[in-house]
């Protein structure tokens, strides 16, 4: 952090080892206040309240401050409960910082509270931000734990049809990471599961609803939305960890609920794993409050999703083109090839080209000349510049990228062998990348976290990369195969890859792709996530004649409209397409002058889920104005009425951005509805609206 930094950088610490230790921080809007045995976290929407318990804190209650609600909470243990741990928290420190806006944060109250179970040391890194109704934890080990936690926890992929925690194990011997003990019998509550693994899943979110018994159950999913059915108030859990099915030593499920009893479980590492003298991170967790609306809910979590890594234009903002879509693999990457790339990337708007696999001299497992990542570091050239096909290493390309305001991009695989030993390797070999050419955005792809050392050797391996950068790299995590990061962990580091498509093996349809991308919008921020499209001109002869979704059905604009809400990603070779592909260049630059104001709001999907037929979209919101995707997909109404996120019976001016539409003023409905209309099947319209 420079000297200007340091100047704002706010530091107050205590030491708490007695009951009656007082201690108190407030800065923008957040406040930490310990005051005798009860410590307190605040902002102006959020009030946390815990038992101090030397350390080990005990939830008491939980507020929404903007409705003026609070929940008193039944809980008697500690909220972190190992329980084959001691109990009584000695050593215990507090202190709190105000991180102020940064590349690598958005500003924030931060919170470390270290104490000492035993041998075993804990560190809660307790986060809080202003105008936002979410607190976030996240969890460290260090020393020597007494017991395996996770020895009689069960696997979800060694185990079917399991209903119950006592089929799996004792519940008091779970170790439990989040709890909330609340009152009332009637409770309703979502747990949604997501899917990564793109390779061989195409539905990737699955909502559950349920309402709360007295037995425990158990339920999956990286997200708990819950509401009281007598108040109306609600509160949600996100857990910062792996999707469901990669999870490390996963206990079978995320959530323990029964009546108004709703505990997190699957810390993601086990006693065995951590160190006497490293911090080791475990999964860590949110938990924030809303009323009874859906939008209200929505709202709550994404404001917290959107904080997690700054969204800078200038960095994070994208359309890419990555040649791996058509197939070639590296037979034709050389620096005549790219060039040709370059210039023909330019006349679509590109901003970012990025060359795949086969620009290293080292040959891959997917080189089509074949090839193997075993014992990548015993051939010191393997990382290299292949100089045969670049005998000028990549200053021809960063000269002509400059010229053409196109930022060259890499694809890296780290070394998995021994649990990612060579990680230090991989990161200063990225590191040299960034300091000799100036690249700063790297596709991550063929990681596999099989272990706690890997995930960790991973994590450093991506921290010590963005700090080389000073967090102006960006980092494509591959979620295509394998056990990997999913959506909710490790993502301040860049955003995600979402899927392999290809035309060549029939697997591409747009309204799948549609359909992936307006399903998890619901949930997860789609600013974070590269969406492809493919050259609809490619492999006709794979898809049937009387296929009315094969993609030669839709225009080239269509395809690209599909991603506009994520960071596009032409998946082709520019030299494969026809000359009426490079009209789309209009519209791809059109779209970057408001690319970065579009990616600015809140986006959701409304309408119906994508099947390629419905009306559909998403809407982009901001304070007074935001923008609307509208899709209409293979039927045969030239209009719709659609229920958004307007306020009710408000005037709005809508102006058509891009696509088919037809500018219009119109008043909204009751629920938000507006009438939206297109002339023809498949086609789109992008709209800037606002408030009247």
């Amino acid at each position: 952090m420079n000297k200007i930094l340091l100047l704002i950088y706010l530091l107050v610490s205590a030491s708490a080892f007695a009951q009656n230790t007082n201690y108190g921080f407030s800065e923008a809007g957040c406040k930490v206040l310990l005051k005798n045995d009860t410590l307190y976290i605040e902002n102006n929407l959020i009030k946390r309240t815990w038992l101090w318990n030397k350390g080990n804190i005990i939830t008491l209650s939980l507020e929404n401050k903007k409705e003026k609600f609070q929940w008193k909470t039944a809980n008697k243990q500690a909220d972190l409960l190992l329980p084959l741990e001691n109990q009584i928290a000695t050593n215990t420190e507090i202190k709190s910082e105000l991180i102020p806006d940064s590349y690598q944060f958005v500003k924030h109250l931060r919170t470390t509270l270290n104490y000492t179970l035993g041998n075993l040391n804990i560190r809660k890194i307790i986060k809080i931000y202003p105008e936002c109704p979410v607190i976030a934890v996240e969890l460290f080990y260090k020393g020597k734990a007494s017991k395996t936690w996770a020895a009689t926890i069960a696997n979800a992929v060694d185990q079917k049809n399991i209903e119950t925690v006592s089929k799996i194990s004792d519940a008091t011997k779970l170790p439990v990471m989040e709890q909330l003990y609340l009152p009332g019998k009637h409770w309703k509550f979502q747990s949604i599961e997501f899917y990564d693994v793109t390779d061989r899943f195409n539905t990737l979110v699955f909502p559950v609803n349920a309402i709360t018994y007295r037995e425990d159950r158990l339920y999956k999913g990286n997200i708990l939305f819950a509401e009281n059915m007598e108040t109306g108030e609600g509160f949600f859990m996100q857990k910062e960890a792996p999707n469901s099915n990669s999870q490390l030593y996963y206990p079978s499920g995320d959530f323990i609920i029964n009546n108004g009893n709703f505990r997190m479980i699957g810390l993601g590492i086990d006693s065995t794993d951590i160190q006497q003298n490293e911090w080791y991170k475990g999964y860590g967790f949110i938990t924030g409050v809303y009323k009874g609306s859906g939008h209200d809910r929505d709202m709550a979590l994404r404001s917290y999703q959107q904080r997690i890594r700054p969204l800078l234009p200038n960095r994070d903002d994208m359309v890419m083109l990555n040649t791996w879509g058509d197939r070639a693999q590296d037979t034709r990457v050389n620096e005549a090839f790219c060039l040709k790339e370059f210039d023909l990337a330019a006349e679509l708007g590109i901003t970012h080209f990025q060359i795949d696999d086969g620009w290293q001299a080292g040959k891959s497992s997917n080189s089509a000349f074949g090839g193997s990542f075993k014992d990548i570091w015993n051939n010191p050239e393997y990382w290299k510049p292949d100089a045969k096909k670049f005998p000028n290493g990549f200053e021809p390309l960063l000269k002509r990228g400059k010229e053409l305001g196109i930022k060259l991009c890499l694809w890296y695989n780290p070394s998995i062998q021994d649990s990612y030993a060579a990680w230090e390797k991989d990161a200063e070999l990225l590191i040299g990348l960034y300091k000799e050419y100036g690249i700063c955005t790297f596709k991550i792809d063929g990681t596999r976290i099989a272990d706690k050392l890997s995930e960790i050797r991973l994590r450093k391996l991506y921290e010590r990369v963005m700090q080389a950068t000073d967090w102006k790299g960006v980092l494509n995590l591959d979620e295509t195969a394998g056990r990997r990061n999913g959506y909710f962990y490790m993502n301040e580091f860049g955003n995600f890859f979402l899927e392999n498509r290809y035309t060549d093996w029939g697997n591409y349809y747009p309204y799948w792709t549609l359909r992936n991308i307006w399903m998890l919008s619901q949930y997860i921020a789609p600013q974070n996530m590269q969406i492809e499209f493919l050259n609809k001109w490619r492999n006709t002869d794979k898809y049937s004649k009387t296929d009315r979704f094969a993609p030669a059905n839709y225009s080239f604009d269509y395809l690209f409209a599909i991603t506009m809400v994520a960071q596009p990603l032409a998946w082709m070779e520019a030299a494969n397409l026809p000359k009426e592909a490079f009209e789309t260049g209009k519209t791809i630059k059109k779209y970057r002058e408001i690319q970065a104001d579009l990616h600015k709001g809140a986006i959701f999907p409304i309408g119906k889920e994508p099947d390629g037929k419905s009306w559909c979209g998403f809407q982009s919101l901001q304070e007074r104005s935001g923008y609307f995707v509208i899709f209409r997909e293979d039927n045969t109404e030239n209009t719709i009425v659609m229920n958004t996120r307007l306020e009710s019976e408000k005037t709005v001016v809508l102006t058509p951005v891009l696509g088919n539409g037809k500018a219009f003023r119109a008043k909204t409905g009751k629920k938000g509805e507006l009438t939206f209309s297109l002339e023809k099947p498949n086609s789109f319209v992008l709209y800037k609206y606002e408030y009247k």
